[in-house]
């Protein structure tokens, strides 16, 4: 089977599902879109990876690929291989020593650990077409755009993007990655709108 490259395309708080988020991962170069329902924590991890934020200490995806490398163990790609009872079931593809291992993953998880390596994701065509949905011609999307409710007002509206800056690296380093997400998001707008 022809392996499909996938890139994150964004991620937005559920609506059907609280305290979930939806990541949308991207047929590179073409318009199937694959949606997946994700927990809170991991909506963290994987926003924290794309901004490329450091926490004062280690986050649990951090923590494994540290170790990972401590132990030579490289990961190569990320392949969400089934789509079984609505869950996308992933493998991490990894090397040590030369030999090839493949790791079952939560494909979130999967994710977080593919930013950090920067390696591609990878899907099979059967599963664009049972759980994917396909965008029409005159729609497109840039690459790791976070989809939101983009209402002007909300309690950061009043900072300029310097104060922003420097609340979200104080927000990181105590850990408050809720708050981290929302002025992360804020910033966003801004730059989007200038």
């Amino acid at each position: 089977m022809n392996k499909i490259a996938l890139e994150i395309v964004g991620m937005s708080y559920s609506q059907s599902q609280s305290g979930s988020y939806a990541l949308i991962l991207g047929e590179l170069g073409g318009k199937h879109r694959l949606p997946i329902i994700i927990g809170g924590f991991e909506a963290q991890a994987i926003a924290l990876g794309l901004e490329k934020l450091q926490p004062s200490r280690p986050m649990t995806h951090d923590l494994l690929k540290n170790m990972l490398v401590f132990f030579g163990v490289e990961v190569i790609e990320v392949i969400i291989h089934k789509f079984k009872e609505g869950v996308f079931h992933a493998l991490l593809v990894c090397r040590q020593n030369g030999e090839i291992s493949e790791i079952d993953a939560r494909t979130s998880d999967a994710v977080a650990i593919a930013i950090r390596y920067e390696c591609p994701i990878y899907t099979y065509q059967h599963i664009l077409n049972e759980a994917g949905i396909t965008l029409e011609a005159t729609e497109s999307e840039s690459p790791v755009e976070t989809i939101e409710d983009e209402s002007d007002e909300n309690e950061f509206s009043e900072y300029i993007l310097t104060e922003l800056e420097t609340m979200l690296k104080q927000a990181v380093d105590n850990e408050e990655f809720e708050k981290a997400s929302q002025i992360r998001d804020e910033i966003q707008r801004r730059k989007k709108n200038f």
